[in-house]
């Protein structure tokens, strides 16, 4: 062998072939995706139930806010209660819509735990009329929506206006004292039941007073001024002297009460006591049997109704 086949480089040794199904390669992720997209559309995985619920507890958990649509709002109670302009008779309330969510079908109006009206759920106002003056009803709104109430909302108390004495009505049976100073020359302290009728349908205004007490019975008209009543008529009080001798002696009653207070009585401002005077003036009566002196007599009176 010369020096130059010396030289050759070692003849490289072939690797030992290995059967294809022993080969194992990573695949190319990039290559993988593109060939799924390609080959069909992915499908969308369905969720069992009770995961979906699990899903929402514990996003609602982690303070994730989770859209949950078969969630049925709650009914939001009515807040904002307050008063409106009141009347003797009326008064008017106000509340505030829900802030969010739905709004209610209607609302349902409570007077003293009585339901009183029902008005829809776009209206937040409502006017009851037909109230007792001077009086304090307390009121609460409830929220109906798909037949589920709302809790109650905060009570609100309302008074109807207070008008003054003066407005009163005097009217119905009244039990009367009369009250004679001592020494009198006619007459003695005792009750006379007075039937008092006004003259207009409703309010204070004129009346017609009759006396049905025996031996007091008489009538007559009485002129209101403000809560002053007075009037006069002629009345047969029994006659001067008594028997055979006795002779028909007519008194001149003279009336002026004046309503010292008054009550809420079914929707009515009604007077519900008084005070004042009583005068009776007979003149000079005479027969063949005797004569009578001219003579006053002067009581007090004071009235409640019986």
């Amino acid at each position: 062998m010369t020096d130059a086949e010396d030289a050759l480089p070692a003849p490289a040794l072939a690797a030992p072939e290995t059967p294809a199904q022993d080969l194992v390669t990573e695949p190319d992720a990039a290559a993988v995706g593109h060939a799924a997209a390609t080959v069909a559309p992915r499908r969308r995985r369905r969720w069992p139930a009770f995961l979906v619920a699990v899903a929402v507890i514990l996003g609602l958990a982690a303070g994730v806010v989770v859209w949950a649509p078969w969630v049925v709002p709650p009914v939001l109670r009515p807040t904002g209660l307050v008063a409106g302009p009141s009347t003797v008779t009326a008064i008017t309330l106000h509340w505030s819509r829900p802030p969010t969510g739905p709004l209610p079908d209607k609302y349902l109006i409570f007077n003293d735990d009585a339901k009183v009206a029902t008005v829809a759920g776009t209206v937040t106002a409502y006017r009851q009329a037909g109230l007792d003056p001077a009086t304090k009803y307390q009121y609460f709104v409830v929220a109906v929506r798909s037949d589920r109430r709302s809790a109650k909302s905060a009570p609100l108390s309302i008074s109807t206006v207070t008008p003054p004495v003066s407005a009163a009505r005097l009217q119905g049976s009244w039990s009367v004292y009369l009250k004679f100073p001592a020494g009198s020359p006619k007459g003695s302290n005792g009750y006379l039941t007075w039937q008092v009728t006004p003259a207009c349908a409703v309010g204070a205004c004129n009346v017609m007073l009759r006396s049905t007490t025996t031996d007091w019975t008489f009538g007559m008209k009485l002129t209101r001024a403000g809560e002053v009543y007075k009037g006069q008529a002629v009345a047969n009080l029994g006659p001067c002297g008594s028997g055979a001798n006795a002779i028909p002696d007519p008194v001149t009653v003279k009336i002026q009460i004046r309503v010292s207070a008054a009550v809420a009585q079914s929707q009515v401002w009604a007077a519900s006591s008084f005070a004042g005077t009583f005068v009776g003036t007979s003149k000079y009566v005479s027969n063949a049997a005797g004569y009578c002196n001219p003579t006053t007599m002067k009581a007090s009176v004071t009235g409640s109704p019986s």
